[in-house]
């Protein structure tokens, strides 16, 4: 996300189109009009909305995208889920566990609670579907996720068993877990896609099939995916036999697939949406508007720069990297192209986000210096490069999404570092979401506008990408100092919080020292909402939005 983002990071969509979506075709029954148009009154249970995208996968086990997981969030459940305030609440988890004094085994007792096909939701759901995870054959993505849990990291190399992981089913409804070290944030942890349960009976009858249409999937949530047009539309409808069903009010959730915000804003003013995400046009068009709204996020967006594409040896220079990320004006960027709330980003943990030991938010301790806009040393470093390895023109590919603001911001990277850097040539491959995502995963790029969204509430979910072979790193990065630091902090440290927090400053500092990657924005948004929908709640890491509260009232 989250985040991963993702969570994904979880790998977030781009830029300023509001992660929120659109829908059916519903009448409402209009009393009083907003600026922008439409009613503001709504008699039904039904709230209407609009994705920019496909969702990619519905495989919690492979899923690695805000898209994913955001629907995921919807018609899944783990022990915990977040609710108000990113608090965890319980989920499948019928009561608090019992923790060990050491804080690294939780036993947990689980509700009665029922999938979607009638089936019990056992302790042994959790075991498999962790196991699954952590199956080399798998190949999750996700798989480091867990690595807190013990022998989680062997279980995925193939180094034990799968039944030597860290989780048994002491009997149909008590599940025992325990963990390489004590985690602080484990109850928010849980609560991420990657530590759902799953259902083995259905997933080996559907098999390659699994997650892959509205009734290859199987449903434990608020809600159930009752409908599924690819590239066009899905749809969620209130899950009759979700254990906390009284509390869900709406009765369905309709995303239609916009992928230009003009459309979209014309579906809201023409009633057909309920919540509009606005590009920087319409900022300036609807900021004086009733029902306009703008919030911050913790999500960032950057360059990713391949070290192990086919143009690597341009790429593979410190001084190259360097040039690209000090020739584009990341000030200009988010004034004119974005003018949504987001903030220029001189670093990779956001701002706002978590604070320390020491009471402090983590960019206070760690500054946020990495780079910037500087024509004459962007110049500079690109003549060093050019030295060094001989090149004197290049053509570098940017991978960036399909989207209509993605669109303005590759132009923006391709105007900007041309005009400053003599004898390179941006060549745009703009790809739909699913698509771009297997491209980085396969590595098959030479630059990349991508972003992150936390995972978890801590340092720990944007910095670990980026380790040697990591999973998420897609790039080619690696720097033993950097790995180093993050093992440490992922183990000998974890009972010493102060010195774990300025292991993680110290690793990110040498991410931004080698330039690793050019961070671009920390992303805002800004966003026309209807006065009837309430209590639609926004997360600030792991899936974006919970609907299980949300309502429709006058």
């Amino acid at each position: 996300m989250k985040k991963k983002f993702s969570l994904l990071l979880v790998l977030l969509l781009a830029v300023s189109t509001f992660l929120a979506a659109c829908g059916g075709d519903k009448k409402t029954d209009g009393k009083k009009e907003g600026a922008a148009g439409g009613s503001d009154t709504k008699d039904e249970q039904v709230l209407n909305l609009a994705e920019s995208s496909e969702i990619p996968s519905m495989d919690s086990a492979l899923a690695t995208d805000a898209v994913s997981f955001n629907v995921m969030n919807q018609v899944y459940e783990g022990l915990y889920r977040l609710g108000e305030n990113d608090d965890a609440e319980l989920g499948m988890a019928a009561e608090e566990p019992e923790v060990s004094e050491d804080g690294k085994k939780y036993t947990f007792k689980l509700r009665d609670a029922k999938w979607s096909n009638g089936d019990p939701v056992t302790a042994q759901d959790f075991v498999y579907g962790w196991q699954r995870v952590l199956n080399p054959d798998t190949a999750a993505e996700y798989a480091y996720i867990m690595s807190d849990i013990k022998n989680a990291s062997k279980v995925n190399e193939g180094k034990a068993k799968p039944e030597e992981l860290g989780i048994k089913a002491l009997d149909e409804k008590t599940l025992e877990i325990e963990l390489e070290t004590e985690v602080p944030y484990f109850k928010a942890l849980l609560s991420f896609a990657t530590f759902y349960p799953q259902n083995q009976k259905f997933i080996e009858e559907q098999g390659d099939k699994y997650g892959l249409e509205a009734n290859t999937s199987v449903y434990n949530g608020p809600f159930t995916l009752s409908d599924w047009k690819h590239e066009q539309s899905f749809k969620l409808s209130k899950n009759k036999d979700y254990w906390d069903a009284d509390t869900v009010k709406l009765e369905e959730v309709n995303f239609n697939i916009v992928k230009d915000t003009t459309t979209a804003v014309n579906l809201y003013e023409t009633n057909k949406i309920d919540r509009v995400g606005l590009s920087a046009e319409f900022v300036d068009k609807y900021k004086n508007d009733e029902n306009f709204k703008t919030r911050g996020e913790a999500s960032v967006f950057f360059l990713r720069l391949n070290q192990d594409s086919k143009n690597s040896e341009i790429l593979k220079n410190e001084n190259a990297r360097k040039a690209f990320d000090s020739a584009y004006d990341k000030q200009g960027m988010v004034d004119v192209l974005l003018n949504n709330g987001s903030v220029p980003a001189y670093y990779l943990v956001p701002k706002d986000f978590v604070t320390g030991p020491d009471g402090k938010e983590y960019r206070e301790t760690a500054g946020e210096a990495f780079g910037g806009f500087d024509v004459e040393k962007a110049k500079d470093y690109w003549a060093k490069a050019k030295k060094e390895t001989g090149i004197d023109n290049v053509e570098l590919e940017l991978l960036n999404y399909d989207s209509e603001s993605s669109a303005k911001i590759g132009e923006y990277f391709k105007e900007q570092l041309e005009s400053n850097l003599d004898g390179l040539t941006v060549k745009i491959k703009a790809q739909p979401f699913k698509q771009k995502l297997d491209l980085e995963s396969k590595g098959d790029y030479d630059f990349s506008f991508a972003g992150w969204g936390p995972d978890y509430p801590d340092p720990m979910t944007f910095l670990d990408m980026f380790v040697t072979d990591g999973s998420h790193n897609q790039m080619g990065y690696s720097n033993p100092e950097f790995d180093k630091l993050i093992e440490q902090a992922k183990t000998e440290l974890s009972s010493d919080p102060e010195a774990r927090w300025q292991a993680m400053v110290d690793a990110e500092k040498i991410l931004f020292d080698d330039q690793a990657i050019s961070p671009i924005y920390q992303r805002g948004v800004s966003y026309l909402e209807r006065p009837y929908v309430k209590n639609v709640l926004d997360h600030s890491f792991g899936a974006d939005y919970s609907y299980k509260w949300a309502s429709i009232e006058n």
